[in-house]
């Protein structure tokens, strides 16, 4: 505990300067310098498949794969995390967090963590000159089911970066389940010896259930997105579906919320669907781009999957202040319950276009971005066996979608790593502008559910 005092003490007291992140593809050299493969993929087996009925989940691990210079991958190993994977999904084993950024990497490649849902603990891996893994350390957090994890670097002398995670839930809300879930947040230091030190007084609680968690590219703030904003079963009644915090000195947040926004209020006049924020990046200056399935019924009853609506792209700027400007609101991912699951984000090498993958649908929209307006240049830039048009039966849509969630762009910006939740499997394209090659789809590694996250260097 003394150690700890001392090192915050020097934290406080140093000159902290922010290194520049941008989004989750920083190219930079580190780790695998001495290897034949030009970078790797690590996926997440989230407990080894599903098991129905329990929220902890088996054994979770790392499956790690070395990239070829032609985007194909060939598999390195499985690295045990030490902890267990969760289903917080209801049982469905598509989506079993309900989130992005399960699994994230540090932007100089030397870092890879991981959170554990089940134990409610996160890892720190050590990523080697081969890119196979090597397991730092595993700390609490402080909360119910951590699913979304994040890091930015800090230049002091011993620290590698800042690292927050949020849970899904607190303990007085865990029962509850999703449409009455509110969570929490906490905060680490990323050492360079890849320990992670939590930070005193660092634990923020949330308004509603969080999804992902990411800092802006300047480290001023932190930015937090939830999956039921809006929902009738609130205690807070909160209808933000991101909020914004000041990101201080110490590493501590600050003690509330600089400002919260939405794209669509309940009871609107439009009969839309409320907006359950998933995946998001914060590009550029400060732009805040947020996928939004549109599951919540317009007067905040839960979801019914016949009820479910095309989902969206709404995009914001986060001003020196802190507050939110909204730029494009609600750009649909399709008509006619052809995209319907809008969730997870990724940015091509020069942010002139992203990709939000449809996980229903098992396919890949392609956008235009140009300092946060946005426009869709193409619903099907990548197309998988999905679900589209079966609106009435969730069990033959479950049944027969392949189940596109999370995806990563690798370093190069050349290829991205789209995750099968429903088959185990990674899809690999080749990316070039809006457009999209199909090289090959990996399988054999991962189980065929209940999986969460990916990374690409």
């Amino acid at each position: 505990m003394k150690s700890l005092f001392n090192f915050l003490s020097v934290i406080l007291f140093s000159s902290l300067i922010i290194a520049s992140c941008g989004d989750d593809d920083d190219t930079t050299t580190g780790s695998g310098s001495d290897s034949d493969f030009a970078g790797a993929v690590y996926a997440m087996s989230n407990g080894a498949g599903q098991v129905e009925g329990t929220a902890v989940q088996g054994s979770n691990s790392i499956v790690a794969y070395g990239r070829n210079q032609d985007g194909t991958l060939d598999l390195i190993d499985e690295f045990d995390t030490g902890g267990n994977g969760g289903d917080f999904d209801g049982g469905e084993g598509l989506d079993p967090l309900i989130s992005a950024y399960a699994l994230t990497k540090t932007a100089d490649n030397n870092f890879l963590l991981a959170v554990n849902a089940g134990s409610n603990t996160i890892t720190s891996f050590t990523i080697q000159d081969d890119f196979s893994l090597e397991q730092s350390n595993v700390q609490t957090t402080n909360g119910v089911g951590p699913n979304s994890i994040a890091h930015i670097e800090r230049s002091v002398d011993g620290v590698n970066g800042l690292v927050y995670v949020t849970n899904i839930s607190r303990a007085e809300f865990a029962d509850a389940g999703e449409p009455a879930q509110q969570g929490s947040i906490m905060g680490y230091w990323l050492m360079d010896d890849g320990n992670l030190s939590p930070i005193a007084g660092s634990l923020r609680e949330l308004a509603n259930r969080p999804s992902a968690v990411q800092f802006s590219p300047d480290g001023n703030f932190l930015v937090v997105a939830s999956i039921n904003s809006g929902s009738s079963a609130l205690a807070s009644d909160d209808q933000n579906e991101i909020v914004v915090y000041g990101v201080n000195a110490d590493g501590t947040l600050s003690n509330q919320i600089l400002d919260g926004a939405t794209s669509t209020l309940r009871d609107n006049a439009d009969g839309r669907n409320l907006p359950s924020a998933i995946g998001f990046q914060i590009v550029g200056d400060n732009y805040v781009v947020v996928t939004e399935a549109r599951e919540f019924r317009p007067d905040g009853t839960p979801p019914v999957f016949p009820g479910l609506q095309d989902g969206s792209v709404s995009t914001w700027r986060i001003t020196d202040s802190g507050s939110l400007e909204a730029i494009n609101l609600d750009v649909a991912s399709g008509a006619n319950n052809t995209g319907r699951t809008a969730c997870w984000i990724d940015f091509n090498e020069d942010e002139s276009v992203f990709f939000v993958s449809n996980a229903i649908e098992a396919g890949l929209a392609a956008y235009s971005f140009d300092n946060g307006v946005i426009q869709l240049l193409d619903q099907t830039a990548a197309q998988g066996v999905g679900a589209t048009g079966n609106t009435t039966d969730p069990a033959a849509a479950f049944g027969t979608t392949e189940g596109w969630i999370d995806m990563w762009i690798s370093d190069d910006g050349n290829y991205l790593y789209q995750l099968h939740g429903y088959r185990g499997t990674i899809g690999v394209y080749a990316v070039d502008g809006e457009n999209l090659r199909f090289i090959e789809n990996v399988s054999g590694n991962l189980p065929q559910n209940n999986v969460q996250g990916i990374v690409a260097i």
